[in-house]
């Protein structure tokens, strides 16, 4: 994470303060009961962060949503950030990314069958899901860690190893949404990205710096890329990372997430020879943003060449398929998939699975 100069944290300093108090009182009203927190009577379980920027809430979701439907019926509920519509909206294989939001709409392109809505308000998107899906056995709530207005069974809070939340300031010097202390409302949480090998010391260290209660667990995950599958014909033949390896292709990376350099650290182990195009996160990509994309590609040298891009942007780059008609055949994405430090994966799993088999519900919704 690229840090503010100390003049411009000086600068921020007294609207830091602000935005805490801010921050303080509203908790504060949770927590003496003034502000009211609704219960529903059907297992939730949301993931979220309190930092800004990207800590892999979709691939956690998308995880989840893996797991539970071997067994149940499951429904994923998010607000559509960026999107142009408002209220409840059931998200569709062919729905648009202003109309839905970019990850709603990739999980749904993933998982068919699952029930898939964005709605600001999560109070009211629950309860339009239990009245469409009267056979909804669990909700996931996507991005939700501040949206207190609903009381979830399980919490699951995101943490990036490399951004320790004791080392980070609220907003606007640091990337903090809350106080670090914020994680005691946890029930999960989870280090994500960490390292592939990681050394028994180092995750002492993390624990030592989260010091979580007894009743939270713990968990450390980290990415795993897929096969490359071109962003325009998803189902022709995909090109497998040794493949690649092989040939050490010119790659052109495109990317709009919070942190690409997690990208580009896995694409230099297929060719050292990248170059980058970097856009803010969940990017509206535009025609002169293709364009730049076009140019870019056509000004790499030699014919052995293509253009690798992430799944999440790969949703938003869809609906350029006839602009991009002369270099689409060397368009491609890769997907991210979490897996779990050693056996973690099957007590984290058993841990969400007997929680939704104890709570399922009976259309009673009531305030606490």
């Amino acid at each position: 994470m690229r840090q503010r100069p100390l003049i411009v944290k000086i600068l921020l300093f007294p609207f830091m303060l602000i935005y805490g108090l801010v921050v303080f009182v509203r908790n504060f009203l949770f927590g003496v009961g003034l502000l009211k927190q609704t219960v529903f009577d059907i297992p939730l379980i949301s993931v979220g962060n309190i930092t800004v920027g990207g800590t892999g809430k979709t691939p956690h979701v998308e995880y989840l949503v893996a797991e539970l439907r071997k067994s149940y019926s499951v429904a994923v509920l998010s607000r559509g950030y960026k999107r142009k519509t408002s209220g409840f909206v059931c998200v569709r294989n062919d729905s648009e990314v202003e109309d839905v939001g970019d990850e709603p709409l990739q999980i749904k392109q993933k998982f068919a069958d699952v029930a898939v809505a964005v709605d600001e308000r999560r109070r009211r998107g629950i309860k339009r899901l239990m009245t469409n899906y009267p056979g909804l056995d669990v909700v996931i709530l996507d991005d939700a860690f501040q949206h207190r207005y609903v009381k979830p069974g399980l919490s699951i809070l995101l943490v990036d190893y490399n951004r320790p939340l004791s080392k980070d300031q609220l907003l606007p010097v640091g990337r903090l949404r809350e106080p670090a202390r914020a994680k005691q409302r946890a029930s999960i949480v989870i280090v994500t990205k960490s390292p592939y090998a990681l050394k028994p010391i180092d995750r002492r260290i993390v624990m030592k710096e989260l010091d979580l209660y007894p009743f939270q667990s713990l968990y450390f995950t980290t990415y795993s890329y897929g096969t490359l599958t071109r962003v325009f014909s998803p189902h022709e033949l995909h090109k497998s990372e040794e493949e690649l390896k092989k040939s050490k292709p010119n790659i052109l990376m495109v990317t709009g997430i919070a942190t690409p350099r997690y990208f580009k650290k896995y694409l230099r182990g297929i060719s050292t020879n990248i170059t980058t195009l970097s856009f803010p996160d969940h990017h509206r990509f535009t025609r002169k943003d293709i364009r730049r994309i076009i140019a870019t590609f056509n000004n790499i040298e030699g014919e052995n060449k293509i253009i690798i891009t992430t799944e999440k942007d790969a949703v938003r780059l869809r609906k350029f398929e006839k602009e991009t008609m002369d270099i689409n055949r060397s368009f491609y994405y890769v997907s991210v998939e979490v897996l779990f430090a050693g056996d973690e994966g099957e007590r984290f799993n058993n841990k969400i699975t007997r929680y939704v088999g104890k709570n399922k519900r009976n259309h009673l919704i009531y305030q606490e």
